[in-house]
């Protein structure tokens, strides 16, 4: 909206010029989104808790007994900050913005269904798995068929350090993108079972993915960086701040000990976006490593589940995802949320290193 109202002004007054850049436009995203956040955080978590939307609490877990009653659905929150942000900073004429805000919002309204259905339905059961594989699986094919029909976009794959594998896959790469998106949403669902937990590594993959972006649609850094130029995705750069600032916004009232979680409607909506800006800018192999503590807690519950049905019943962890192994062996849970932080930033770090060494 602003870069629609203030940048044909830089004609006359050159001080609206900087509303043409990206970068300016991105740091204030951030800013803005993080304002909103912080802003407007004490009154929507109130109301959470009027309307009784309080999350369900894993029994199993002792420790975490302690946290009943406490409001979830707060990714409401990192939405109406997300997308006023980039609303306010974002060229809305940009293609790529509007699909970045699509598969974000259909996520998000995928989980809402399932945390409302949680909450005042079945049991405190929430949607059957199949209802949530088929309607994540829908939002992202609708995105992936889009991207396609755009003739400037590929369908080859790209490997870090190794920048003479470049295998197309053709057709296969729909239901590949699918899969990256949709397991994406399901891993930061799988992550976000402590304070904090899941909204920290993913401000990192924010801010890892806004370079990626960046990069790949300056025609010059992609030239430099050997990575594919795409014309246009640089503008999500501004749509991956909004989502820095709107994670460390909601991380403000979700840290621990947390006065809010949130719910699938964040989670499944964070995880989705994340797969798709790595499907957007030609990352997906690299989602890998700066998803890598993602990628780590969805092992755990795989192998945890194949080795108790190969055995009979016999476990490799005293409780899967991993971060609930930890809690079991008697660490405190905000050590293990910092240490889990500390391994994310250091797996963005590594992404970041290798850009050059493709």
């Amino acid at each position: 909206m602003l870069y629609s109202l203030l940048s044909p002004l830089g004609s006359d007054f050159i001080l609206f010029n900087v509303f043409r850049y990206i970068t300016f436009r991105s740091v204030w995203a951030l800013i803005t989104a993080l304002v909103i956040s912080i802003v407007f955080g004490p009154r929507f978590i109130a109301w959470l808790q009027r309307i009784n939307c309080r999350q369900p609490i894993h029994e199993d877990v002792k420790a975490h007994q302690v946290k009943a009653g406490t409001p979830t659905m707060g990714g409401l929150l990192i939405a109406f900050s997300l997308c006023t942000s980039v609303f306010l900073w974002g060229n809305l004429e940009n293609r790529y913005i509007w699909l970045a805000l699509f598969v974000f919002l259909g996520f998000s309204a995928v989980g809402f269904w399932d945390d409302y259905s949680k909450i005042h339905h079945h049991q405190n059961r929430g949607l059957s798995a199949r209802a949530k594989f088929w309607t994540l699986t829908l939002v992202s094919g609708i995105v992936v068929l889009i991207l396609l029909s755009d003739p400037g976009y590929s369908t080859r794959l790209s490997f870090p350090f190794f920048k003479s594998i470049n295998p197309d896959l053709g057709w296969f790469y729909v239901p590949f993108a699918m899969f990256v998106m949709v397991g994406s949403s399901n891993a930061v669902n799988l992550t976000d079972g402590l304070d904090g937990l899941a909204i920290g590594p993913m401000v990192v993959a924010g801010l890892v993915f806004s370079v990626f972006i960046y990069a790949s649609g300056h025609v010059h850094f992609a030239n430099y960086l050997q990575l594919e130029h795409i014309p246009g995705i640089g503008e999500v750069a501004v749509f991956c701040s909004a989502l820095v600032g709107a994670g460390l916004g909601f991380l403000w009232f979700n840290a621990f000990p947390a006065q809010v979680f949130m719910g699938d409607v964040g989670s499944l909506g964070l995880g989705g976006v994340l797969g798709f800006l790595a499907v957007l800018c030609k990352q997906e192999m690299m989602l890998v490593i700066v998803g890598g503590l993602f990628v780590v807690e969805t092992l755990s519950v795989i192998l945890q589940v194949s080795y108790f049905r190969w055995t009979g019943g016999k476990r490799i962890l005293r409780m899967a995802p991993l971060h609930h192994h930890f809690e079991m062996m008697g660490i405190p849970e905000s050590k293990i949320i910092i240490r889990f932080w500390i391994v994310s930033a250091l797996l963005g770090l590594m992404a970041l290193s290798v850009l050059k060494l493709r």
